[in-house]
């Protein structure tokens, strides 16, 4: 349903995407997951025909968006990550609106809306001015917005960030029941670990303008056998002693601030071992914590640092 290959975009000297290329079978939850500045919304923008890439090629439902992106609008939705919401118009007067556009007639359009607020939960605030909307209803009403004229394929741009636990869980739920009772292939962007992990049925993590894995959740986290550990040390000018040491008991060391990161085979015999050999040169501890494989440590892996070092080097 959605397929790039090799895309490059510049922007004067830099270069945004950096040969990316991903492909996403129809009725799915694909993920983009990757820290700020990763190259997420860029794609994003040249798949929805808002942005034309430098080189490379892209099709969504089987168009070329850049010979055909007149068509391609006419097949997708769209939902930014700043809210596209009339802050002074209603919530159906907003989803009328965005029907008109897409020509959809009164009978059809009233239905239309109709079905999507009670969908959404809106249909008690549908004749209030959206700028009375919480958070959580906005964004409600951005993704109604999107669907409002049966798309194929949903683009969601971090349509999470900035909402509270129970209102990221409701919009978790309901987009999942978009691909599983709908049939609509979803794309998102996100920089939350979690999300990705337990929203997407598929997802491709982007670092610098490439992806750099792609596959399920679990079979990512699959391929990282045995534990992660890390080690919180009392004083920062003991990480370059310290390093070594863990080195030569464990594997993929990396360093974060005052914490040393690593992985071994077995969490429960590594560590043990771990201290006792900081403790004889002298390293205090301030914490361990042992962990089973996470998006992190994958990220870890094929970035080669890890998600929150990525996410300040972003910002």
């Amino acid at each position: 349903m959605i397929n790039a290959v090799a895309l490059v975009k510049e922007y004067g000297k830099v270069r945004a995407l950096d040969g990316l290329s991903l492909d996403v079978e129809p009725g799915t939850v694909f993920g983009l997951l990757g820290p700020n500045g990763a190259g997420k919304s860029t794609t994003v923008k040249v798949l929805t025909t808002l942005s034309i890439a430098t080189s490379g090629t892209a099709h969504v439902a089987n168009l070329d968006v850049t010979k055909f992106p007149e068509k391609v609008r006419q097949v997708i939705g769209c939902v930014p990550q700043k809210t596209s919401v009339d802050p002074a118009a209603t919530g159906r007067e907003n989803l009328h609106l965005q029907g008109a556009l897409y020509g959809l007639r009164r009978a059809a359009l009233k239905s239309r809306t109709d079905h999507l607020l009670t969908r959404f939960g809106l249909t008690d605030a549908a004749d209030r001015p959206s700028r009375t909307y919480s958070g959580g209803m906005q964004r409600k009403l951005d993704v109604a917005m999107g669907l409002i004229h049966h798309p194929r394929v949903l683009f969601l741009d971090e349509p999470t960030t900035g909402l509270d636990p129970e209102s990221r869980a409701e919009m978790r739920t309901e987009l999942t029941r978009l691909a599983a009772e709908d049939q609509i292939t979803v794309l998102l962007t996100t920089h939350y670990l979690e999300e990705a992990d337990k929203l997407a049925s598929r997802l491709a993590i982007v670092d610098r303008g490439k992806v750099v894995a792609t596959g399920t959740p679990d079979d990512l986290k699959n391929e990282l056998h045995g534990d992660a550990i890390t080690i919180d040390l009392a004083d920062t000018a003991a990480i370059a002693q310290a390093h070594p040491l863990l080195a030569r008991i464990a594997t993929e060391v990396t360093q974060s601030g005052r914490s040393l990161r690593a992985r071994v085979s077995d969490g429960a015999t590594a560590v043990p071992a771990v201290l006792a050999a900081l403790d004889s040169a002298g390293i205090a501890v301030s914490s361990v914590a042992v962990a089973r494989p996470s998006l992190d440590d994958v990220y870890l892996r094929y970035a080669g640092r890890s998600f929150a070092d990525a996410e300040g080097v972003a910002a």
